[in-house]
């Protein structure tokens, strides 16, 4: 078997076996096929695609690679989501909590991130004390006891992703929908939960753009979860503007205490109940409607609360910042307006542009070698729809002395569009679709 040969056969929009997909993956893992030819390879996948069945093979190789985690020393039902990734989405920090007051288990895996801002794991460790890097034993522990644990994704879960998605990102095949499903789901299939929900973003601050391609990439995922046996919901979201009103790792925390007391932002808020709800569904333990009325209960009685202050006090954490969270958490003390340089209404916001306004104050990185200032970021307080007057603020700047302060505003001007009338067009809706 030669690599030429299998770059060429897709390269001409044909199939590749099982067995040569085995080969170049496994090739390129051992250093037998070099990266050129991978690269070659992972062109001709960009413009021919691949099918169904070469996307499960694909999942089935990587997630082969490495290691899977057996979840079975954890009592009851272990149900995980997975995000294709926004602007302001600190989703599980909230649902993860909300879940486990529903007799779910959350057992999850989370990684950082390069780009606007650091991943969950990256968040979760503004909080004082907060270890993410957990031993087995106490992964298992935490979960047993408190119903829920996030810990840091190991080296050795879907390696093999892990060496493509950099070839991926250095020859600019990331957005190939087979390629990012193979991806998403061999991570989440090795960790053996029982089920899985999907919360795929869609518009100008996700991968997705256009709300066919986010179901088709829903679809294979789906399709891929159904031959390993493992149940599976895609929920489809909208990212045509930041999620919430933060963008920023501490920011997003202090969000994330707040919606988890009723305190958080309506669009937040909802998609957190929706997708808990769905988890819980999945799970069998209680329905769709009564865990989205426990949920508010929950809720509104602080027990969602308690569940996050046992959580953050188990994984060493200190658990007075779900009380105190604006005098615990490190948030700038330095901030700045951006305003408005004409007065109507805010029309359009390129979301992805806001993402990269926070990754210029430092709340991202853009190799992973960068470090993160967990103390700045950007509070967004207008958004779609929103009247405002010349000079108004539309967002608040939380800055550092490394912050590039100029590149920020620029970035911001050109992110937000803003009309003299309110357009009967605007798409402010949060959950697209949802696709079992």
């Amino acid at each position: 078997m030669r690599p030429y040969d299998i770059i060429d056969k897709k390269k001409n929009g044909f199939a590749n076996t099982k067995e040569e997909i085995e080969f170049m993956i496994n090739g390129y893992l051992n250093e037998e096929v070099p990266d050129y030819q991978v690269a070659a390879w992972l062109m001709a996948i960009y413009f021919k695609h691949m099918n169904e069945e070469e996307s499960y093979n694909l999942t089935e190789i990587m997630l082969k690679s490495g290691d899977n985690i057996d979840l079975s020393k954890i009592n009851g039902k272990k149900i995980d989501k997975h995000s294709t990734g926004g602007v302001g989405d600190k989703t599980t920090i909230a649902i993860a909590p909300m879940v486990a007051t529903l007799g779910v288990k959350v057992a999850k895996l989370s990684g950082r991130s390069l780009g606007h801002t650091g991943g969950t794991i990256d968040k979760l460790e503004a909080i004082p004390g907060f270890k993410t890097n957990l031993n087995v034993d106490d992964f298992y522990k935490i979960a047993n006891k408190v119903g829920l644990v996030i810990a840091g994704q190991t080296a050795n879960i879907a390696p093999a992703d892990k060496k493509l998605y950099s070839l991926r990102d250095a020859t600019a095949t990331v957005d190939e929908l087979s390629l990012i499903a193979s991806s998403i789901m061999s991570k989440k299939l090795a960790v053996l939960s029982d089920g899985i929900v999907l919360d795929i973003k869609v518009g100008s601050g996700a991968f997705m753009k256009d709300l066919e391609e986010a179901r088709n990439l829903a679809k294979i995922m789906m399709s891929i979860a159904k031959k390993h046996n493992r149940k599976a919901v895609s929920v489809l979201t909208n990212m045509d503007q930041p999620l919430g009103e933060t963008v920023g790792n501490s920011l997003e925390v202090l969000e994330a205490i707040n919606t988890v007391k009723g305190k958080g932002p309506d669009d937040f808020s909802e998609i957190c109940i929706e997708i808990a709800a769905y988890m819980a569904e999945l799970s069998d333990i209680i329905s769709y409607n009564k865990a989205k009325e426990k949920l508010l209960f929950n809720i509104e009685k602080g027990i969602v609360a308690d569940k996050m202050k046992e959580w953050i006090k188990a994984q060493g954490g200190d658990e007075n910042v779900v009380d105190f969270p604006e005098e615990i958490l490190n948030i700038s003390s330095k901030t700045l307006d951006f305003k408005a340089t004409k007065s109507g209404y805010i029309s359009k916001i390129d979301t992805e542009k806001v993402g990269l306004a926070s990754m210029s104050l430092g709340a991202g990185r853009k190799t992973k070698e960068d470090s993160i200032d967990l103390s700045v970021g950007i509070k967004i307080l207008k958004k779609l729809g929103d009247k405002v007057e010349k000079g108004d603020a539309i967002a608040k700047l939380y800055i550092s002395d490394k912050s590039d302060v100029d590149k920020t505003f620029s970035l911001l001007s050109s992110a937000y569009s803003i009309h003299p009338e309110i357009s009967d067009k605007l798409n402010k809706k949060i959950i697209y679709d949802v696709i079992f």
